[in-house]
């Protein structure tokens, strides 16, 4: 009977070790979770400007007020017979 009690208790502690450091144990999952999470952050980062982008792609497709907006901002064109006022701040 002792000896069972003996064999049982090496076979938990097996069991144990197993379960917190062996392969695909809970450290392992710990790990894992971690990588996921990033992963899922950096997605839902990269979804927002992908609809960003998709929106930019709509508005340059339907009408001439965004192209003309972009022109303004990144070419700084002005239409002929507009009078542009920069203002300088301190």
């Amino acid at each position: 009977m002792k000896m069972l009690a003996v064999l049982l208790f090496v076979l938990f502690g097996w069991l144990q070790y197993q379960l917190w450091w062996g392969k695909n144990g809970i450290t392992d999952y710990f790990d894992v979770y971690h990588v996921a999470k990033l992963a899922i952050q950096t997605n839902d980062k990269f979804h927002q400007r992908n609809l960003q982008i998709y929106a930019d792609i709509a508005d340059l497709k339907r009408g001439h007020e965004a192209i003309e907006e972009r022109a303004r901002n990144e070419l700084g064109m002005i239409k002929q017979g507009e009078t542009f006022f920069r203002i300088v701040g301190d």
